[in-house]
């Protein structure tokens, strides 16, 4: 497996960092591996607008329900 080596971590980052991983019972290393496949797996915001352009906008709330909604809720307070 590759090694994957950051420097220059204030050390602020560093303590925080550890106290995580031990609040879950794992190393530093096992955290931050977590936390990378973590970030990996999640959408880059470019696939997220991609997503968003192709879902289906029909059949949703006019925007005349949406006003209508907001003032009920407004009027409600």
């Amino acid at each position: 497996m590759p090694l994957v080596q950051v420097r220059d971590v204030p050390e602020a980052t560093l303590r925080a960092l550890k106290a995580r991983a031990a609040e879950r019972g794992l190393t530093l290393s096992a955290y931050l591996r977590g936390e990378l496949d973590r970030l990996a797996t999640r959408p880059t915001n470019a696939q997220i607008v991609e997503r968003l352009a192709q879902r289906d906008r029909r059949g949703g709330p006019t925007v005349a329900d949406t006003v209508a909604e907001i003032r009920k809720a407004r009027e409600a307070w």
